[in-house]
């Protein structure tokens, strides 16, 4: 009898467990959902009278761009090669400085908890800064053209690349460092021999996706004069011609599906 008590004491107690993190996850599912739903009257979503004022100068704008207007393809090819160059040499230069702060960045691997904390926080600070006022900025250091381009995608990437290269390192086996660590190997050697082996496949992935955005961010930091098909786009918008326009949206979309299409055949190769 003393065992059935047991047995039935136990069973109240997990039920009663389950019953809280089931209400726990209710009330966390519908705080989500409300958030969204007063995020969305917030920006003016709920609001049909502007949807339907709207609809004639969305349909005029959609009428001024068809059919698109392809003639000055040629004019377009140079900006593109800027615009993917821009988007290598960023990707580069971004691996380049994340990767040292991600070691420093990782609890794991960085030499002291203040340089954690003090690497973590400039991470921070490079992903607060979108890249479109970086471009502003750098254009206004160094001049318009492709460099200030490269340097806003880095720099902003340093923030995400760094963020996501010390995770990776931060969740790596630890048995190989300890063992390396007891072999008398210093910390230089633990990196090289324990850590970066195992991360190395996430990091390849996590780069090819960023080089991915890139080309997309490219595009736009164009519009700022950071060189690129961008600049093109903004051109065409400011004589407002739309046919232009949508045809250099549509040769962009081109471009990122075959960029997406060697960046998956990268990862393949990879794995």
């Amino acid at each position: 009898m003393m065992a059935i008590a047991l047995d039935c004491a136990r069973y109240d107690t997990i039920l009663s467990a389950a019953r809280r993190e089931s209400k726990r996850r209710v009330v966390l599912a519908a705080a989500v959902i409300a958030a969204c739903v007063i995020a969305l009257a917030i920006t003016g979503l709920f609001d049909a009278r502007r949807f339907i004022e709207g609809g004639p100068a969305i349909a005029q704008l959609a009428s001024e761009m068809v059919p698109p207007n392809f003639t000055r393809w040629q004019q377009w090819m140079r900006p593109l090669m800027d615009t993917l160059a821009m988007s290598i040499a960023g990707t580069v230069l971004a691996v380049i400085l994340s990767l040292p702060l991600s070691l420093l960045a990782a609890p794991n691997t960085s030499p002291h908890p203040l340089l954690y904390r003090a690497v973590r926080m400039l991470l921070a600070a490079f992903r607060s800064v979108p890249e479109i006022i970086l471009g502003i900025l750098f254009v206004a250091a160094v001049g318009f053209g492709a460099l200030p381009g490269v340097l806003a995608l880095a720099l902003h990437s340093v923030g995400m690349v760094g963020k996501f290269y010390a995770e990776a390192v931060e969740h790596v086996d630890p048995k190989p460092l300890e063992a390396a660590r007891a072999a008398g190997a210093n910390r230089f050697q633990v990196i090289t021999h324990a850590v970066l082996p195992q991360v190395l496949p996430q990091l390849a992935d996590i780069t090819i996706y960023r080089w991915e955005y890139h080309f997309r961010a490219s595009a736009v930091l164009g519009i700022v004069g950071a060189g690129g098909i961008g600049f093109e786009l903004m051109a065409a918008l400011r004589l407002i011609k739309y046919d232009e326009v949508a045809a250099i949206l549509l040769t962009i979309l081109a471009c990122v599906v075959v960029v997406d299409g060697i960046g998956a055949r990268l990862r393949k190769t990879l794995k």
